[in-house]
Parts: C-alpha cells; structure tokens; sequence
C-alpha cells in the first residue's frame, strides 16, 4: 500500500520504520525538508518528499504534527492522493505545553474536529495517545492474549476499517470509539490517553472519559 506520513518526530518516525519493514511503499515529509530525512530514508527505504508531495497516491495518509502547525500545512495537501483516502489524525491539543490557545477547541469542538475542518478533509483518530516506542516493541501476532489495543475514532466507515486493519498489521487490536464527535474520550487527560490495556481495557476506558476538560489540558 501507499502510505504518506506528514511529520517525522517520534510518532511519524516510528511508523515510517514499522511500516516500511511491512512493506508499505512509504513517502515522508517534515517542515524542515527532504534533506534533513536523509538518516531515517537510509534506515528504512522511505522516500523522503515535501509535504505537499506526501499525499500523492497514497491509501493512507498521516498527519502527525503539532497542532498549532496544522494550519500552516500547505493548500490542497491531499490533492492527488487516492479518491478512497484514509487520513490518519495522531495530534493532541496541549495548550499549556506546546499549542497556546485555541478558541474553537477551548469552546468544545473536538481537537481532530478541529484538525478535519483546517485540511478541508475527513480524518481518523488513532496514535495519539499510544507512545512512540510502543510501535517498535509492544505490537504482538493477532490472537495473542492480553495483545495491546488502540482507540480509533471516525465517521467514516470505510476509512475507518482501513486504519483499524493497518493498525492489526503493526501488531495491535483496535476498539471503535465512535464517530469524531465522541473523540474527546481519547483526548489528553482521559482514562484511555497513554492506557497501554487490552480490548477490554480500552473499552471500559473509554466509556469511563468525562467530556469536561480539566485544567492541565485547557489554555
């Protein structure tokens, strides 16, 4: 499959090296330029591209930048990928860390609600509250008892399915979280963000979020 990766920090580092070694013809981008990706195309085979570039063609892109870099994407950076292209959304909303404020997220909207509406395209949440070393180690055969699942939130059903089967290959199970809405229960600050638990453990984590956001995680 093509696989376009937009950011190339822990997260968009990680999976470039999973998924290339699965055999994914994998293009990846940063801010900074295909030059400055020259270790990490070496190590994996990954074709280093500009961000405007690392749609073109792909099945599956992933967006995995800082959210108050969202906006400085470029313009139409999904023109020419696939018409059936799933966008993987990994970011997290930290006001106080990183972001500075964002009104419509302070106001309620969901942080890949908010991501969806600045690239003009529907997304996927998924990756944003799993650690990045956790993409190299922990992904187990499917079946394997106590095998470690994701949360994935989406309207799209289609787009959906096709994250939830690439996060299987990487190793992991996945539990619907529902549609993009109701993906503040995987935001920062609830009982599933960082929650290393199985199915089960997902589930039960989800259903236990509060849609109040506390005050770490507010600007």
């Amino acid at each position: 499959m093509k696989i376009g990766i937009i950011g190339a920090g822990n997260i968009g580092g990680n999976l470039t090296r999973r998924l290339t070694a699965l055999g994914h013809d994998v293009s990846v981008a940063n801010s900074r330029g295909p030059e400055t990706l020259k270790d990490l195309t070496e190590e994996t085979g990954a074709t280093a591209v500009t961000a405007a570039e690392a749609a073109r063609g792909a099945q599956i892109v992933v967006v995995t930048v800082p959210l108050k870099s969202v906006p400085d994407l470029p313009s139409g950076i999904l023109d020419g990928a696939a018409d059936d292209v799933a966008v993987i959304d990994t970011g997290n909303y930290y006001p106080q860390q990183r972001d500075g404020r964002i009104a419509a997220i302070e106001d309620g909207l969901t942080e890949s609600r908010w991501t969806e509406k600045q690239i003009g395209h529907p997304v996927i949440k998924a990756f944003n509250g799993t650690y990045a070393q956790d993409i190299l180690d922990k992904g187990r055969p499917q079946g394997t008892p106590g095998r470690q699942a994701l949360p994935v939130a989406g309207d799209a059903p289609a787009a959906k399915q096709a994250v939830r089967d690439l996060i299987d290959q990487l190793g992991f199970d996945t539990v619907d979280a529902g549609g993009l809405d109701e993906s503040w229960r995987q935001q920062p600050g609830t009982p599933v963000y960082g929650n290393r638990g199985d199915a089960d453990a997902i589930t039960k984590a989800l259903a236990d979020a509060s849609p109040e956001r506390t005050a770490e995680w507010r600007a």
